[in-house]
C-alpha cells in the first residue's frame, strides 16, 4: 500500500493529553455558556454534554439553538496562555518532516488555536495546511460531511491512501468506515474493530507503521 496523505488531528494528539490545555479549553466554553448567553451555571454541564453527544462539538449545538457568532465563541474558548501548557517535544519535528506524504492538520478548532499550537510546540512548517471547522462549513468529526470536505480540501485523495491520526476513537471509526488506516494516539484507550493501529504519541508511529518511510509508504 502506497500512502499518499496523513491526517493529523490537533489538540491531545500533536500532544500528550494530560498537561491541563483541554482543561482549560473546557473550562473556558462552559464559562462563555455563563456570561455570553446566559444560561445558568448549574445546567451548563449537561447542555455541554447532549450539544456534544448530538453534534460533535459544543460549539454546533450553541449554533444550532442560540445562534451563537462562531468567530466571537472560538476566540473566546482558546484565549489562553499556550506556553503555560505546551512545549516542544524533542525529535517530533524531525520525525514530522522525515515523512515524504503530504501532511494536513484536521481541526474541530479554527485555524488561529491550530496557528497558535503549532508555534508553541515548534512544528510551524511541518504541515501543508490547516483543515479547520471553518474550512468544513462548521462541520466537525465525526460527521462524515467532515471527512468528505476535508478530503476535498486536499486534492481528492484515495480514503484508501490515507491515514488520520487522532485521540478521539469516535473519530477514527467514522474515518475508517470511509476507508482511512486508522491511528489512536491515546495512551489510556484499549483496541476496538475500527482501530488499526494505538500509540500512546506521536514518536510511536514509527513502531507501528514502519512502512511510511519506506518507498513513500509502500
Amino acid at each position: 500500500m502506497v500512502y499518499t496523505d496523513l491526517f493529523f488531528d490537533l489538540d491531545d494528539t500533536l500532544y500528550d493529553s494530560g498537561n491541563g490545555l483541554w482543561e482549560a479549553i473546557r473550562a473556558r466554553m462552559s464559562q462563555y455558556m455563563v456570561e455570553r448567553i446566559g444560561l445558568p451555571e448549574d445546567e451548563v454541564p449537561d447542555l455541554r454534554r447532549k450539544f456534544f453527544l448530538t453534534y460533535g462539538t459544543t460549539l454546533r449545538g450553541l449554533q444550532k439553538h442560540y445562534n451563537v457568532d462562531a468567530d466571537d465563541y472560538l476566540s473566546y474558548v482558546h484565549d489562553l496562555p499556550l506556553r503555560k501548557y505546551l512545549q516542544p517535544i524533542d525529535d517530533l519535528r524531525k520525525m514530522l518532516l522525515s515523512l515524504t506524504q503530504q501532511r494536513w492538520i484536521f481541526t474541530n478548532a479554527d485555524s488561529n488555536h491550530a496557528q497558535r499550537v503549532l508555534e508553541v510546540l515548534d512544528l510551524d512548517g511541518c504541515f501543508q495546511s490547516i483543515i479547520d471547522v471553518r474550512a468544513i462549513q462548521f462541520a466537525c468529526k465525526p460527521e462524515v460531511i467532515a471527512y468528505q470536505r476535508a478530503l476535498q480540501l486536499t486534492g481528492n485523495p484515495d480514503p484508501n491512501q490515507c491515514v488520520i491520526l487522532d485521540d478521539s476513537a469516535v473519530n477514527l471509526l467514522t474515518a475508517h468506515q470511509l476507508g482511512f488506516t486508522t491511528v489512536l494516539v491515546n495512551r489510556n484507550s484499549d483496541s476496538h474493530p475500527g482501530i488499526d493501529h494505538t500509540i500512546p504519541n506521536l514518536l510511536g508511529l514509527p513502531e507501528v507503521m514502519p512502512y511510511l518511510w519506506d518507498d513513500n509508504g509502500k
